[in-house]
């Protein structure tokens, strides 16, 4: 039995099933924003990150698969400087929400026992005890380069995608949302932004190439082929073999280059699913047909599926989180912002909907 996990706009769902019959739970933290999930395997934990508005960011941990959590802490800033460069930043000190949550996998680096979140506004913080505390990569948030950064849908930029190298848990690639792909090679301690070969078309033209405007909407990487990264950007996918130091464009598959989430195979570098909206000005599927694309072939050609998903009167968007795949490749997990969820045990060429009642959805994660 397989199990995926839900975060929505009021509530953390777990489904259970397989072999065409899935069961939807009662939800965990009912009526409460979940914008991420963590199933860690190291030590069997599930963490939850919950946006509370006024009280904040929250983390919850559970050991026992959710049958109960506990409040952890939450990463936070410092106070922000009252002299110095920072003084006069425009950017809040105070994290919104937590965007993404990753941890290392390789046993031979020391980093490798780290957890890593990426936030609103864009902090990069670890904790080495498994969420007792955190610490600011101040690293990257104090880099020059920050006070350019933009919202990209938000009033200001964030972190929406960590990689973590499977080789070495101390290589990390992070997406920007609007500050570009920046990475580290020593577990955050110095940075360099790899954004080489992106375009920015919605900035003046001398800066269409400006590493540091970049809107990657989302970053996946191929675990058994690591140099592989695909991307989805505000103005089209991107592919790179040379683990992300450089991108190559690919030619927009039908029926649209836009889109938010993108979704590598595990094993199979030449493979990913795109999910494609209309345009950024129409974000719902073109011609109300909804469409999952895939490429077998690197991103030189991509077929469209459509089995079991609406096709006349849909108004699904996907968000970055929303697109999962299971460590075989087989089983792909999809919800929308107005809470369509589907399962695909073949790959993605045909779906089962679960649920069309769902709150948004903002992250799955299939265990």
């Amino acid at each position: 039995m397989q199990k995926l996990w839900v975060g929505t706009r009021k509530g953390l769902f777990v489904v259970q099933g397989g072999a065409g019959r899935w069961r939807l739970g009662e939800p965990h933290f009912a009526g409460d924003p979940v914008t991420q999930i963590l199933l860690d395997p190291r030590e069997g934990a599930c963490y939850a990150a919950l946006r509370l508005g006024h009280f904040g960011a929250k983390l919850q941990k559970s050991w026992d698969e959710g049958a109960s959590w506990q409040e952890i802490a939450a990463p936070a800033f410092p106070p922000k400087p009252t002299q110095g460069p920072w003084k006069d930043d425009a950017t809040p000190w105070s994290v919104d929400l937590i965007w993404s949550l990753e941890s290392g996998s390789a046993a031979s680096s020391p980093s490798a026992s780290t957890l890593w979140a990426g936030c609103l506004p864009a902090g990069l913080f670890s904790s080495n005890d498994g969420g007792v505390s955190w610490q600011l990569a101040e690293s990257l948030w104090d880099r020059p380069e920050r006070k350019e950064w933009q919202g990209g849908g938000y009033d200001h930029a964030g972190i929406h995608s960590i990689l973590i190298d499977p080789r070495d848990a101390s290589h990390l690639t992070v997406g920007i949302s609007c500050g570009g792909v920046w990475q580290s090679r020593d577990a955050g301690q110095s940075w360099v932004n790899t954004s080489a070969g992106l375009k920015a078309d919605y900035m003046p033209p001398e800066r269409h190439d400006d590493p540091n405007v970049q809107d990657p909407h989302r970053l996946d990487q191929c675990l058994g082929a690591p140099d592989v990264l695909w991307l989805q950007h505000h103005c089209g996918l991107y592919r790179s073999s040379d683990g992300g130091l450089h991108w190559e464009a690919l030619a927009a598959p039908a029926p649209s280059g836009f889109g938010f989430c993108v979704a590598a195979h595990p094993s199979d570098p030449l493979r990913a699913w795109v999910v494609p909206a209309h345009s950024d000005a129409r974000r719902i599927p073109v011609d109300g047909r909804m469409v999952v694309n895939q490429s077998l072939d690197g991103g030189a050609t991509f077929v469209s599926h459509t089995t079991g998903l609406p096709q006349q009167d849909a108004y699904h968007l996907v968000y970055r989180h929303a697109l999962a795949v299971s460590a075989d490749g087989q089983t792909l997990a999809m919800g929308s912002t107005t809470g369509g969820l589907w399962l695909s045990e073949d790959g993605g060429q045909a779906w089962l909907c679960v649920s069309n009642d769902l709150p948004p959805i903002a992250v799955l994660r299939l265990a």
